[in-house]
């Protein structure tokens, strides 16, 4: 049993410094490949311009392995879209793509609306709300893609300190306590990825196109369990890309993150439906204890590959 458990934990794994940028740009070039970087982005003013000026300094002026930075703009109600397009990123609003099918809040809604308005033949995800951001996640990720035609998805992982608590690496509580035993149960050929909710990956267009997308905090998972069975565990990989620091959300939050992903891994064992698409939490008000309903994710988009608009534009 424990060799089986080593075998399932040995998952593709580099370190940013396996390839450095003359050698991936030097694979661009053999290969003709082109790299979009996609940021989705929700009120982050903070941090979007810093990230898009480092990816486009970097990885656009300096090594032109980049060839366009888009930021989807999932209603934002502070100055994101400006910081952003100030900084250099193309700004796309979530509502303006497909807009014969209306959005609904999420995360995963805005990345698979965000193949519809990017070129590249490699995809390039990076939350927005990253703090003293590095190229090397992008480079990170992207380089196995640039360099081993045998590999369709990379996820980045790192330590995630929790900030102002002094605990190194104790970030990543929904991966820890909902994910990490989901995985290890359920698909343990998967049981080797560090941060398999971790927002930053890179993949083929031609695999996310054939993938459904859950809209909401569910995607990751629901992305890397449905890319081990359409491509299988030598496809998927993960590169050491250092620290990720970022802001944290609260212990009601992440209790919403957590109820989305259980759904989603759900759907995926059986293919069913919730009983309750609910979680009720609650908060102490003046009268005591006082619940808070919210309601779960329970809406996935298809393969991009069955969306009109897609397969019209592929073809032109």
């Amino acid at each position: 049993m424990l060799e089986e458990v080593e075998r399932w934990l040995s998952t593709r794994s580099w370190s940013v410094a396996d390839r450095p940028p003359h050698q991936l740009l030097a694979a661009k070039q053999r290969t003709g490949q082109t790299v979009s970087v996609v940021l989705p982005a929700l009120n982050e003013e903070e941090t979007v311009g810093d990230i898009v000026t480092v990816v486009r300094h970097d990885l656009v002026e300096q090594i032109p392995l980049v060839d366009e930075i888009v930021v989807v703009d999932s209603g934002s109600t502070d100055r994101t879209a400006e910081v952003a397009a100030r900084a250099g990123a193309r700004v796309v609003h979530r509502d303006e793509i497909l807009p014969r099918l209306p959005a609904v809040p999420g995360k995963g809604e805005v990345l698979w609306r965000s193949l519809l308005v990017t070129g590249g033949d490699i995809l390039c995800f990076v939350d927005a709300d990253l703090r003293e951001f590095s190229s090397d996640f992008v480079t990170g990720i992207v380089g196995p893609l640039l360099t081993d035609p045998g590999v369709d998805l990379v996820k980045a992982m790192y330590d995630r300190p929790l900030t102002g608590a002094g605990l190194s690496g104790q970030g990543g509580r929904v991966t820890e306590l909902m994910a990490r035993p989901l995985l290890n149960m359920h698909w343990p050929r998967l049981a080797g990825f560090v941060q398999p909710l971790g927002g930053e990956y890179a993949a083929r267009r031609s695999l996310l196109e054939q993938l459904p997308f859950p809209v909401g905090y569910g995607v990751e998972l629901g992305m890397l369990v449905d890319a081990l069975h359409l491509a299988g565990l030598d496809a998927l990989a993960q590169v050491d890309v250092g620290v990720r620091k970022h802001r944290h959300q609260d212990g009601q939050a992440l209790g919403r993150m957590a109820a989305a992903i259980y759904r989603t891994a759900q759907l995926r064992l059986a293919r069913g439906h919730l009983v309750r698409p609910a979680l009720t939490q609650f908060e102490r008000g003046e009268d005591g204890f006082e619940p808070r309903t919210y309601s779960v994710d329970t809406e996935e988009r298809p393969p991009m590959v069955e969306i009109a608009e897609y397969t019209e534009r592929k073809v032109a």
